[in-house]
């Protein structure tokens, strides 16, 4: 099969997969108002905690996981190469956030970010997770904890891997992330981003 072909092939597969919002279906399972009309807006574990629950917000945070960690580890089992690997991971959390199945308006994210890093490479996942969830427990601001530990990822993956095609994927990533939280930064600058703690038990 011609190289292009099989980027096309897993780009798109990772696309597709992203692109379901385990956010809006678990809510809609579980009788729970659409996330995109509540809190944020945003179909995300954060506002599902806020609004539905611990229980929706876990099913949401791995299921979201799930969507870039799965895609990823296919192209890594059938020994694609670095490449195809990065776009793959590239994809599934542009699926994401640019999902086809709700007219191109998705989450931010965060959590399908995790799952892709940890495909490419278990250490650095961990060492993202990590970070996040001691600035999480330490400042109770669930955007500023990701957005400290996403900056850090491209460079602690590329002290890892030293490959410029996963840590350039990942730094695309990265910037996407920040630019899906824009208006987070705005309110953390300003004092008024919400916090975890402000949440259903």
């Amino acid at each position: 099969m011609p190289y292009y072909l099989n980027i096309i092939l897993f780009a798109g597969f990772a696309y597709l997969i992203g692109s379901f919002s385990t956010a809006i279906i678990t809510c809609k399972i579980m009788g729970i108002e659409d996330p995109r009309k509540t809190g944020s807006h945003n179909p995300g574990a954060t506002n599902v905690l806020r609004h539905g629950g611990k229980k929706a917000a876990i099913i949401t945070l791995f299921g979201d996981m799930l969507k870039g960690l799965i895609p990823v580890m296919v192209a890594v089992s059938l020994q694609a190469d670095p490449l195809i690997i990065a776009l793959t991971g590239l994809f599934a959390l542009s699926g994401h956030v640019f999902p086809v199945y709700y007219g191109f308006r998705g989450g931010k994210g965060v959590a399908t970010y995790y799952g892709v890093i940890l495909a490419m490479n278990w250490q650095v996942g961990l060492i993202a997770i990590v970070i996040w969830l001691l600035i999480a427990a330490l400042l109770k601001i669930s955007s500023l904890s990701a957005l400290v530990s996403i900056f850090s990822t491209p460079f602690i993956l590329w002290y890892f891997s030293q490959s410029v095609e996963l840590t350039t994927a990942v730094a695309l990533m990265s910037a996407l992330v920040f630019w899906r939280h824009r208006t987070n930064i705005k309110s953390i600058i300003r004092g008024t981003e919400s916090r975890i703690d402000n949440s259903k038990r």
